[in-house]
Protein backbone atom coordinates (compact mmCIF):
# COMPACT_ATOMS: atom_id res chain seq x y z
CA UNK A 1 0.00 0.00 0.00
CA UNK A 2 2.53 2.28 0.64
CA UNK A 3 4.38 1.70 -2.83
CA UNK A 4 1.41 2.34 -4.70
CA UNK A 5 0.13 5.43 -2.43
CA UNK A 6 1.84 7.91 -4.43
CA UNK A 7 -0.54 6.48 -7.50
CA UNK A 8 -3.37 5.88 -5.54
CA UNK A 9 -2.94 9.45 -4.18
CA UNK A 10 -2.88 11.10 -7.77
CA UNK A 11 -6.20 9.41 -8.48
CA UNK A 12 -7.77 11.30 -5.78
CA UNK A 13 -10.07 13.44 -7.07
CA UNK A 14 -13.58 12.25 -4.92
CA UNK A 15 -15.42 13.07 -2.30
CA UNK A 16 -12.28 15.57 -2.17
CA UNK A 17 -9.07 16.48 -4.83
CA UNK A 18 -6.58 16.07 -1.53
CA UNK A 19 -4.45 13.72 -2.56
CA UNK A 20 -4.26 11.76 0.50
CA UNK A 21 -6.37 8.54 -0.24
CA UNK A 22 -2.91 6.34 -0.75
CA UNK A 23 -1.52 8.00 2.43
CA UNK A 24 -4.46 7.44 4.87
CA UNK A 25 -4.63 3.71 3.78
CA UNK A 26 -1.48 3.08 4.41
CA UNK A 27 -1.53 4.64 7.61
CA UNK A 28 -4.11 2.98 8.81
CA UNK A 29 -2.44 -0.59 7.90
CA UNK A 30 0.59 1.47 9.60
CA UNK A 31 -1.74 1.38 12.85
CA UNK A 32 -2.84 -2.85 12.00
CA UNK A 33 0.80 -3.81 11.78
CA UNK A 34 1.52 -2.47 15.07
CA UNK A 35 -1.43 -3.70 16.79
CA UNK A 36 -0.40 -6.80 14.87
CA UNK A 37 3.13 -7.13 16.45
CA UNK A 38 1.98 -7.11 20.03
CA UNK A 39 -0.22 -9.90 19.30
CA UNK A 40 -0.33 -13.92 20.01
CA UNK A 41 -0.23 -15.34 17.02
CA UNK A 42 -2.97 -17.56 16.74
CA UNK A 43 -6.35 -16.81 14.43
CA UNK A 44 -8.72 -15.11 17.06
CA UNK A 45 -5.69 -12.93 18.54
CA UNK A 46 -4.71 -12.13 14.92
CA UNK A 47 -8.00 -11.10 13.57
CA UNK A 48 -8.97 -8.84 17.24
CA UNK A 49 -5.61 -7.16 16.51
CA UNK A 50 -6.04 -6.45 12.56
CA UNK A 51 -9.81 -4.70 13.79
CA UNK A 52 -8.64 -2.88 16.47
CA UNK A 53 -5.68 -1.82 15.13
CA UNK A 54 -7.61 -0.76 11.89
CA UNK A 55 -10.17 1.45 14.09
CA UNK A 56 -7.68 2.70 16.34
CA UNK A 57 -5.75 3.92 13.84
CA UNK A 58 -7.82 5.07 10.79
CA UNK A 59 -7.33 8.12 9.05
CA UNK A 60 -9.31 9.92 6.53
CA UNK A 61 -12.66 9.22 5.03
CA UNK A 62 -10.99 5.93 2.85
CA UNK A 63 -9.12 5.11 5.99
CA UNK A 64 -12.14 4.60 8.00
CA UNK A 65 -14.13 2.57 5.41
CA UNK A 66 -10.96 0.44 4.41
CA UNK A 67 -10.87 -0.55 8.32
CA UNK A 68 -14.91 -1.18 8.51
CA UNK A 69 -13.96 -3.86 5.45
CA UNK A 70 -10.93 -4.94 7.60
CA UNK A 71 -13.14 -5.07 11.04
CA UNK A 72 -15.82 -7.58 8.43
CA UNK A 73 -12.94 -9.53 7.12
CA UNK A 74 -11.26 -10.30 10.36
CA UNK A 75 -15.19 -10.99 12.06
CA UNK A 76 -16.01 -13.69 9.98
CA UNK A 77 -12.75 -15.55 9.91
CA UNK A 78 -11.63 -14.95 13.40
CA UNK A 79 -15.05 -17.97 13.89
CA UNK A 80 -13.04 -20.15 11.40
CA UNK A 81 -10.46 -22.29 13.71
CA UNK A 82 -10.45 -25.41 11.23
CA UNK A 83 -8.78 -22.58 8.71
CA UNK A 84 -10.44 -20.19 5.75
CA UNK A 85 -11.77 -21.94 2.87
CA UNK A 86 -13.39 -20.70 -0.21
CA UNK A 87 -16.98 -20.37 1.38
CA UNK A 88 -15.60 -18.43 4.41
CA UNK A 89 -13.64 -16.32 2.27
CA UNK A 90 -16.96 -15.48 0.32
CA UNK A 91 -18.78 -15.40 3.44
CA UNK A 92 -16.03 -12.59 5.20
CA UNK A 93 -15.99 -10.50 1.71
CA UNK A 94 -19.79 -10.01 1.81
CA UNK A 95 -19.84 -8.95 5.85
CA UNK A 96 -17.09 -6.54 4.67
CA UNK A 97 -18.91 -4.92 1.67
CA UNK A 98 -22.22 -5.09 3.97
CA UNK A 99 -19.97 -3.55 7.05
CA UNK A 100 -18.48 -0.54 4.69
CA UNK A 101 -22.32 0.47 3.35
CA UNK A 102 -23.50 0.58 7.02
CA UNK A 103 -20.32 2.83 7.61
CA UNK A 104 -21.39 5.57 5.43
CA UNK A 105 -24.31 7.88 6.33
CA UNK A 106 -25.49 8.35 2.52
CA UNK A 107 -23.56 5.34 0.50
CA UNK A 108 -22.55 6.57 -3.20
CA UNK A 109 -22.09 3.98 -6.03
CA UNK A 110 -18.56 4.24 -8.48
CA UNK A 111 -16.48 4.93 -4.57
CA UNK A 112 -14.86 1.65 -2.82
CA UNK A 113 -18.38 0.62 -1.93
CA UNK A 114 -18.99 -0.52 -5.28
CA UNK A 115 -15.68 -2.42 -5.57
CA UNK A 116 -16.32 -4.11 -2.46
CA UNK A 117 -19.60 -5.30 -3.38
CA UNK A 118 -19.27 -6.43 -6.61
CA UNK A 119 -16.11 -8.14 -5.24
CA UNK A 120 -17.89 -10.01 -3.04
CA UNK A 121 -20.58 -10.99 -5.41
CA UNK A 122 -18.01 -12.41 -7.61
CA UNK A 123 -16.04 -14.23 -4.58
CA UNK A 124 -20.27 -15.81 -3.85
CA UNK A 125 -20.72 -16.76 -7.53
CA UNK A 126 -17.36 -18.21 -7.65
CA UNK A 127 -18.03 -21.04 -4.65
CA UNK A 128 -21.25 -21.61 -6.08
CA UNK A 129 -19.57 -22.33 -9.35
CA UNK A 130 -17.69 -24.92 -7.21
CA UNK A 131 -14.59 -23.18 -7.38
CA UNK A 132 -11.31 -23.81 -4.79
CA UNK A 133 -10.06 -20.83 -2.60
CA UNK A 134 -7.47 -19.32 -5.01
CA UNK A 135 -10.07 -19.55 -7.54
CA UNK A 136 -12.65 -17.97 -5.65
CA UNK A 137 -9.89 -15.06 -5.01
CA UNK A 138 -9.49 -14.91 -8.78
CA UNK A 139 -12.41 -14.50 -9.78
CA UNK A 140 -13.47 -11.94 -6.86
CA UNK A 141 -10.65 -9.28 -7.91
CA UNK A 142 -11.61 -9.99 -11.67
CA UNK A 143 -15.28 -8.41 -10.86
CA UNK A 144 -13.75 -5.73 -8.63
CA UNK A 145 -11.49 -5.19 -11.02
CA UNK A 146 -13.92 -4.66 -13.32
CA UNK A 147 -16.24 -2.57 -11.52
CA UNK A 148 -12.90 -0.13 -10.91
CA UNK A 149 -12.82 0.16 -14.31
CA UNK A 150 -16.65 1.16 -14.48
CA UNK A 151 -16.83 3.38 -11.70
CA UNK A 152 -16.43 6.79 -14.06
CA UNK A 153 -19.69 5.66 -15.68
CA UNK A 154 -21.69 5.79 -12.17
CA UNK A 155 -19.89 8.88 -10.73
CA UNK A 156 -18.96 11.58 -13.34
CA UNK A 157 -16.16 13.76 -11.14
CA UNK A 158 -14.18 10.48 -12.04
CA UNK A 159 -14.95 10.53 -15.74
CA UNK A 160 -13.92 14.22 -15.64
CA UNK A 161 -10.98 13.92 -14.17
CA UNK A 162 -10.31 10.85 -16.39
CA UNK A 163 -9.57 8.43 -13.62
CA UNK A 164 -10.88 5.54 -11.03
CA UNK A 165 -11.77 5.61 -7.52
CA UNK A 166 -8.97 6.10 -5.53
CA UNK A 167 -10.02 3.92 -2.57
CA UNK A 168 -11.31 0.93 -4.81
CA UNK A 169 -7.70 1.30 -6.74
CA UNK A 170 -6.22 0.94 -2.96
CA UNK A 171 -8.86 -2.19 -1.72
CA UNK A 172 -7.97 -4.11 -4.64
CA UNK A 173 -4.38 -4.09 -3.39
CA UNK A 174 -5.83 -6.29 -0.84
CA UNK A 175 -6.85 -8.73 -2.96
CA UNK A 176 -3.05 -8.72 -5.04
CA UNK A 177 -1.89 -9.61 -1.40
CA UNK A 178 -4.18 -12.26 -0.52
CA UNK A 179 -3.07 -14.05 -4.12
CA UNK A 180 0.79 -13.26 -3.19
CA UNK A 181 0.57 -15.59 0.07
CA UNK A 182 -1.51 -18.03 -1.32
CA UNK A 183 0.36 -18.76 -4.82
CA UNK A 184 3.07 -16.37 -4.73
CA UNK A 185 2.07 -14.33 -7.73
CA UNK A 186 3.59 -11.15 -8.13
CA UNK A 187 2.60 -7.84 -6.79
CA UNK A 188 2.11 -5.28 -8.93
CA UNK A 189 4.17 -2.22 -9.62
CA UNK A 190 3.24 1.14 -9.25
CA UNK A 191 1.37 3.37 -11.73
CA UNK A 192 3.67 5.82 -12.49
CA UNK A 193 1.26 7.81 -14.79
CA UNK A 194 0.79 11.46 -13.90
CA UNK A 195 -3.14 11.65 -13.07
CA UNK A 196 -5.37 13.93 -13.84
CA UNK A 197 -4.25 17.47 -15.11
CA UNK A 198 -3.86 20.78 -12.70
CA UNK A 199 -7.34 22.03 -14.48
CA UNK A 200 -8.93 18.94 -13.73
CA UNK A 201 -8.17 18.98 -10.34
CA UNK A 202 -9.52 22.58 -10.84
CA UNK A 203 -12.68 21.74 -12.56
CA UNK A 204 -13.22 18.91 -9.70
CA UNK A 205 -12.36 21.22 -6.70
CA UNK A 206 -15.37 23.81 -8.58
CA UNK A 207 -17.94 21.63 -9.39
CA UNK A 208 -21.37 20.70 -7.60
CA UNK A 209 -21.97 17.14 -7.89
CA UNK A 210 -25.04 15.75 -9.32
CA UNK A 211 -24.43 12.37 -8.05
CA UNK A 212 -25.84 13.26 -3.82
CA UNK A 213 -22.97 15.37 -2.31
CA UNK A 214 -22.35 18.65 -2.26
CA UNK A 215 -19.93 20.84 -3.63
CA UNK A 216 -16.32 20.77 -1.71
CA UNK A 217 -16.09 24.77 -1.58
CA UNK A 218 -19.24 24.59 0.89
CA UNK A 219 -17.97 22.36 3.17
CA UNK A 220 -14.21 23.33 4.45
CA UNK A 221 -13.52 20.96 7.48
CA UNK A 222 -12.44 17.40 7.86
CA UNK A 223 -13.19 15.94 11.54
CA UNK A 224 -12.02 12.77 12.46
CA UNK A 225 -11.81 11.41 16.27
CA UNK A 226 -12.23 8.51 18.37
CA UNK A 227 -15.76 8.71 20.18
CA UNK A 228 -16.80 6.45 23.37
CA UNK A 229 -20.13 5.91 23.17
CA UNK A 230 -23.35 4.10 24.18
CA UNK A 231 -24.22 1.88 21.26
CA UNK A 232 -27.88 3.06 21.77
CA UNK A 233 -26.89 6.62 20.53
CA UNK A 234 -25.20 5.88 17.92
CA UNK A 235 -28.19 5.82 15.34
CA UNK A 236 -28.70 9.23 16.83
CA UNK A 237 -25.23 10.46 16.60
CA UNK A 238 -25.32 9.88 12.81
CA UNK A 239 -28.28 11.83 12.48
CA UNK A 240 -27.22 14.32 13.89
CA UNK A 241 -24.19 14.56 12.01
CA UNK A 242 -26.14 14.26 8.73
CA UNK A 243 -27.65 17.74 9.57
CA UNK A 244 -24.06 19.34 9.44
CA UNK A 245 -22.63 17.88 7.28
CA UNK A 246 -21.26 15.24 3.90
CA UNK A 247 -18.75 12.34 3.45
CA UNK A 248 -19.45 11.17 7.13
CA UNK A 249 -18.31 7.85 7.95
CA UNK A 250 -18.98 6.05 11.88
CA UNK A 251 -17.57 2.67 12.41
CA UNK A 252 -16.75 0.45 15.49
CA UNK A 253 -19.24 -0.78 17.95
CA UNK A 254 -19.09 -1.93 21.53
CA UNK A 255 -18.89 1.45 22.95
CA UNK A 256 -15.74 2.94 20.77
CA UNK A 257 -16.30 4.31 17.51
CA UNK A 258 -14.01 5.85 14.73
CA UNK A 259 -16.05 8.91 13.45
CA UNK A 260 -14.77 10.78 10.51
CA UNK A 261 -17.40 14.06 8.60
CA UNK A 262 -16.80 17.18 6.28
CA UNK A 263 -18.58 20.46 7.74
CA UNK A 264 -18.14 23.78 8.18
CA UNK A 265 -18.75 23.82 11.95
CA UNK A 266 -15.98 22.21 14.06
CA UNK A 267 -17.97 22.94 17.22
CA UNK A 268 -21.05 21.38 15.97
CA UNK A 269 -19.04 18.55 15.18
CA UNK A 270 -17.34 17.98 18.67
CA UNK A 271 -20.32 18.70 20.43
CA UNK A 272 -22.62 16.31 18.85
CA UNK A 273 -21.83 13.54 21.15
CA UNK A 274 -21.10 15.27 24.15
CA UNK A 275 -25.05 16.06 24.15
CA UNK A 276 -25.53 12.09 24.21
CA UNK A 277 -22.96 11.42 26.98
CA UNK A 278 -20.08 10.54 24.39
CA UNK A 279 -16.48 11.36 24.89
CA UNK A 280 -14.64 12.40 21.68
CA UNK A 281 -10.68 11.77 21.57
CA UNK A 282 -7.76 12.12 19.72
CA UNK A 283 -9.78 14.56 17.25
CA UNK A 284 -8.32 15.75 14.37
CA UNK A 285 -8.92 18.69 12.06
CA UNK A 286 -7.78 19.57 8.22
CA UNK A 287 -8.33 22.55 6.44
CA UNK A 288 -9.76 21.10 2.99
CA UNK A 289 -9.41 23.93 1.56
CA UNK A 290 -5.86 24.48 1.57
CA UNK A 291 -5.70 20.84 1.38
CA UNK A 292 -7.19 21.35 -2.46
CA UNK A 293 -5.95 24.40 -2.97
CA UNK A 294 -2.33 23.00 -2.38
CA UNK A 295 -3.04 19.62 -4.54
CA UNK A 296 -3.72 22.45 -7.15
CA UNK A 297 -0.78 24.36 -7.02
CA UNK A 298 1.33 21.64 -8.07
CA UNK A 299 1.37 18.67 -6.12
CA UNK A 300 3.90 20.62 -4.20
CA UNK A 301 5.77 17.08 -3.20
CA UNK A 302 4.96 13.51 -3.13
CA UNK A 303 3.61 11.99 -0.51
CA UNK A 304 5.61 9.12 0.53
CA UNK A 305 5.53 6.86 3.78
CA UNK A 306 4.69 8.86 6.88
CA UNK A 307 7.37 9.74 9.41
CA UNK A 308 6.86 8.80 12.64
CA UNK A 309 6.10 12.02 14.71
CA UNK A 310 8.19 12.66 17.88
CA UNK A 311 8.45 15.37 20.73
CA UNK A 312 11.30 16.94 21.65
CA UNK A 313 11.18 18.32 25.55
CA UNK A 314 14.03 21.16 26.30
CA UNK A 315 15.24 21.21 29.90
CA UNK A 316 14.34 24.40 30.53
CA UNK A 317 13.33 25.27 34.38
CA UNK A 318 9.81 25.69 35.43
CA UNK A 319 8.16 28.82 33.88
CA UNK A 320 5.06 30.64 34.34
CA UNK A 321 4.00 30.21 30.91
CA UNK A 322 5.79 27.71 28.93
CA UNK A 323 5.60 27.29 24.97
CA UNK A 324 5.03 24.55 22.19
CA UNK A 325 5.68 24.58 19.30
CA UNK A 326 5.57 22.29 15.47
CA UNK A 327 8.38 21.65 13.52
CA UNK A 328 9.43 19.74 10.46
CA UNK A 329 12.97 19.45 11.06
CA UNK A 330 15.25 18.81 13.38
CA UNK A 331 17.39 21.68 12.99
CA UNK A 332 14.12 24.07 13.75
CA UNK A 333 13.23 22.03 16.84
CA UNK A 334 16.67 22.53 17.85
CA UNK A 335 16.71 26.76 16.93
CA UNK A 336 13.14 26.89 18.73
CA UNK A 337 15.02 25.41 21.61
CA UNK A 338 17.20 27.65 21.90
CA UNK A 339 14.91 30.37 21.68
CA UNK A 340 12.93 29.30 24.54
CA UNK A 341 10.22 27.22 23.61
CA UNK A 342 9.59 23.84 25.66
CA UNK A 343 8.24 21.34 23.50
CA UNK A 344 8.42 20.85 19.74
CA UNK A 345 6.71 18.36 18.06
CA UNK A 346 7.78 16.79 14.75
CA UNK A 347 5.14 17.36 11.90
CA UNK A 348 5.17 18.82 8.79
CA UNK A 349 3.22 19.61 5.66
CA UNK A 350 1.80 15.73 5.03
CA UNK A 351 1.97 14.93 8.39
CA UNK A 352 -0.08 16.82 11.14
CA UNK A 353 0.06 16.00 14.79
CA UNK A 354 -3.18 14.72 16.41
CA UNK A 355 -4.93 16.44 19.30
CA UNK A 356 -3.80 13.23 21.56
CA UNK A 357 0.14 14.04 20.70
CA UNK A 358 -0.42 18.07 21.34
CA UNK A 359 -2.32 17.58 24.58
CA UNK A 360 0.63 15.42 25.78
CA UNK A 361 3.03 17.55 24.93
CA UNK A 362 0.93 20.20 26.89
CA UNK A 363 0.90 18.02 29.81
CA UNK A 364 4.59 17.20 29.94
CA UNK A 365 5.14 20.90 30.44
CA UNK A 366 6.55 22.23 33.80
CA UNK A 367 4.14 25.22 33.47
CA UNK A 368 0.44 25.77 34.67
CA UNK A 369 -0.07 27.70 31.43
CA UNK A 370 0.99 27.29 27.90
CA UNK A 371 1.11 28.86 24.39
CA UNK A 372 1.14 26.82 20.97
CA UNK A 373 2.91 27.83 18.34
CA UNK A 374 1.40 25.91 15.46
CA UNK A 375 2.66 26.59 12.15
CA UNK A 376 0.60 25.26 10.00
CA UNK A 377 -3.21 26.15 8.89
CA UNK A 378 -4.09 22.77 9.34
CA UNK A 379 -2.98 22.28 12.56
CA UNK A 380 -4.71 25.73 14.36
CA UNK A 381 -8.44 24.23 14.52
CA UNK A 382 -6.52 20.98 16.06
CA UNK A 383 -4.98 23.17 19.09
CA UNK A 384 -7.34 25.21 19.41
CA UNK A 385 -9.40 22.25 21.23
CA UNK A 386 -6.65 21.68 23.73
CA UNK A 387 -7.81 24.07 26.00
CA UNK A 388 -11.02 22.71 26.58
CA UNK A 389 -9.32 19.05 27.06
CA UNK A 390 -6.78 20.12 30.15
CA UNK A 391 -6.31 21.40 33.34
CA UNK A 392 -4.33 23.88 32.39
CA UNK A 393 -4.20 27.30 30.36
CA UNK A 394 -4.15 27.02 27.52
CA UNK A 395 -3.45 29.23 24.50
CA UNK A 396 -2.85 29.58 20.66
CA UNK A 397 -1.04 31.88 18.37
CA UNK A 398 -2.26 31.28 15.07
CA UNK A 399 0.86 30.74 13.07
CA UNK A 400 1.44 29.26 9.52
CA UNK A 401 4.66 29.03 9.40
CA UNK A 402 7.87 28.73 10.63
CA UNK A 403 9.01 31.89 9.92
CA UNK A 404 6.07 33.48 11.92
CA UNK A 405 7.09 31.53 14.71
CA UNK A 406 10.51 32.64 15.05
CA UNK A 407 9.30 36.07 15.04
CA UNK A 408 6.71 36.01 17.58
CA UNK A 409 8.85 34.25 20.16
CA UNK A 410 10.42 37.67 20.11
CA UNK A 411 7.83 38.89 21.84
CA UNK A 412 7.56 35.12 24.37
CA UNK A 413 7.76 36.19 28.15
CA UNK A 414 8.33 33.26 29.95
CA UNK A 415 6.75 34.91 33.10
CA UNK A 416 4.19 36.40 31.89
CA UNK A 417 0.82 34.95 31.30
CA UNK A 418 -0.53 32.63 28.18
CA UNK A 419 -3.36 35.43 27.56
CA UNK A 420 -0.92 38.10 27.46
CA UNK A 421 1.94 35.86 25.48
CA UNK A 422 -0.98 34.70 23.30
CA UNK A 423 -1.97 38.45 21.96
CA UNK A 424 1.74 39.71 22.05
CA UNK A 425 3.50 36.79 19.81
CA UNK A 426 0.34 37.07 17.45
CA UNK A 427 0.57 40.55 16.98
CA UNK A 428 4.78 39.74 15.82
CA UNK A 429 3.45 36.96 14.04
CA UNK A 430 1.16 39.01 12.00
CA UNK A 431 3.65 41.68 11.15
CA UNK A 432 5.51 39.03 9.30
CA UNK A 433 5.44 38.08 5.28
CA UNK A 434 5.80 34.77 4.33
CA UNK A 435 7.44 32.46 0.88
CA UNK A 436 8.12 29.29 0.41
CA UNK A 437 10.28 27.71 -2.21
CA UNK A 438 9.50 23.53 -3.57
CA UNK A 439 9.40 21.92 -6.87
CA UNK A 440 6.87 21.45 -9.00
CA UNK A 441 5.71 17.92 -9.52
CA UNK A 442 3.23 18.19 -12.48
CA UNK A 443 2.74 21.05 -15.60
CA UNK A 444 -0.28 23.63 -14.80
CA UNK A 445 -1.09 27.29 -15.59
CA UNK A 446 -0.62 29.33 -12.79
CA UNK A 447 -1.49 33.50 -12.34
CA UNK A 448 2.11 34.13 -12.16
CA UNK A 449 2.49 31.86 -15.78
CA UNK A 450 2.99 28.50 -17.19
CA UNK A 451 4.68 25.98 -14.74
CA UNK A 452 6.58 22.77 -15.82
CA UNK A 453 6.97 20.03 -13.97
CA UNK A 454 10.40 20.15 -12.25
CA UNK A 455 10.32 24.11 -12.13
CA UNK A 456 11.25 25.80 -8.97
CA UNK A 457 7.90 27.80 -7.83
CA UNK A 458 7.69 30.60 -4.75
CA UNK A 459 4.57 30.64 -2.96
CA UNK A 460 3.24 33.57 -0.85
CA UNK A 461 0.29 32.27 1.72
CA UNK A 462 -3.03 33.95 0.21
CA UNK A 463 -1.49 35.03 -3.52
CA UNK A 464 -0.50 31.35 -4.34
CA UNK A 465 2.49 30.96 -6.74
CA UNK A 466 4.12 33.99 -7.25
CA UNK A 467 7.17 32.86 -8.90
CA UNK A 468 8.72 29.98 -11.58
CA UNK A 469 12.25 29.57 -12.68
CA UNK A 470 14.12 26.83 -13.70
CA UNK A 471 16.67 27.28 -10.76
CA UNK A 472 16.14 27.23 -7.10
CA UNK A 473 17.83 30.58 -6.62
CA UNK A 474 16.28 31.92 -9.68
CA UNK A 475 12.35 31.07 -7.92
CA UNK A 476 13.67 32.29 -4.61
CA UNK A 477 15.27 35.77 -5.74
CA UNK A 478 11.57 36.25 -7.36
CA UNK A 479 9.97 35.74 -4.28
CA UNK A 480 11.96 37.92 -2.26
CA UNK A 481 11.82 40.34 -4.51
CA UNK A 482 7.59 39.90 -4.43
CA UNK A 483 8.15 40.13 -0.51
CA UNK A 484 10.22 42.63 0.31
CA UNK A 485 9.29 46.56 -0.04
CA UNK A 486 10.42 49.35 1.97
CA UNK A 487 8.49 48.59 4.85
CA UNK A 488 10.93 45.73 5.41
CA UNK A 489 14.16 45.60 7.98
CA UNK A 490 14.60 42.33 8.57
CA UNK A 491 14.92 38.85 6.46
CA UNK A 492 14.47 35.36 7.71
CA UNK A 493 15.79 32.64 6.03
CA UNK A 494 15.11 28.91 7.11
CA UNK A 495 17.24 26.43 5.45
CA UNK A 496 15.72 22.90 4.90
CA UNK A 497 17.13 19.51 4.09
CA UNK A 498 17.66 20.31 0.49
CA UNK A 499 19.63 23.58 0.34
CA UNK A 500 23.20 23.60 -0.24
CA UNK A 501 25.82 26.49 1.21
CA UNK A 502 26.57 27.48 -2.02
CA UNK A 503 22.81 28.38 -3.07
CA UNK A 504 22.20 29.98 0.33
CA UNK A 505 25.31 32.19 -0.81
CA UNK A 506 23.84 32.86 -3.79
CA UNK A 507 20.62 34.39 -2.34
CA UNK A 508 22.27 36.22 0.52
CA UNK A 509 24.56 38.47 -2.27
CA UNK A 510 21.04 38.94 -3.64
CA UNK A 511 19.26 40.69 -1.14
CA UNK A 512 22.44 42.88 -0.27
CA UNK A 513 22.87 43.94 -3.42
CA UNK A 514 19.30 44.31 -4.19
CA UNK A 515 17.80 45.60 -0.86
CA UNK A 516 20.52 46.92 1.18
CA UNK A 517 18.91 48.17 3.91
CA UNK A 518 17.38 44.03 5.11
CA UNK A 519 19.26 42.67 7.68
CA UNK A 520 19.64 39.28 7.16
CA UNK A 521 19.44 36.09 9.46
CA UNK A 522 19.75 32.59 8.27
CA UNK A 523 18.80 29.28 10.29
CA UNK A 524 19.74 25.53 9.32
CA UNK A 525 15.85 24.57 9.79
CA UNK A 526 16.66 20.73 7.91
CA UNK A 527 12.68 20.66 7.13
CA UNK A 528 11.89 18.58 3.99
CA UNK A 529 10.12 19.41 0.67
CA UNK A 530 11.07 22.81 1.05
CA UNK A 531 14.72 24.64 0.39
CA UNK A 532 13.85 27.78 1.47
CA UNK A 533 11.11 29.18 4.02
CA UNK A 534 11.35 33.29 4.11
CA UNK A 535 9.91 35.60 6.97
CA UNK A 536 10.03 39.04 6.09
CA UNK A 537 9.15 41.76 9.04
Amino acid sequence: MKAHGPAINRLNVYPVPDGDTGTNMGRTLDAVVVELEGAPSDLASTCKAVSHGSLMGARGNSGVILSQILRGLSSTIETRDGGVDAAGIAEAFSKAATAAYEAVLKPIEGTILTVVRETSEGAVAAVSAGADLVATLQAARAQGRDALARTPDMLPVLKEAGVVDAGGAGFLLLLDAFLYVLTGEALPEPDESAGPSAEALEAVAKRHHDDGTVDVSELRYEVMFLLDLDDAHAPEFKAAWGSIGDSIVVVGGEGLYNCHIHTNDIGAAIEAPLLMGGRPRQIRVTDLFEEVAEEHAAREAELGAPVQSKTHTSSLPPVTCAVVAVASGDGLAELFGQLGVHGVISGGQTLNPSTAELLAAVERMNARQVVILPNNKNIIPVAQQIDALTTKEVRVVPSCSMPEALASLVSYDPEASAESNAREMSAAAEAVATGEVTQAVRDTNTDAGKVTEGDWIGIVRGDGIVSIAGTLVGSATQLLDHLIDDSRELLTIVTGSDATTAQTDQITAWVAENHADVAIEVHAGGQPLYPYLFGVE
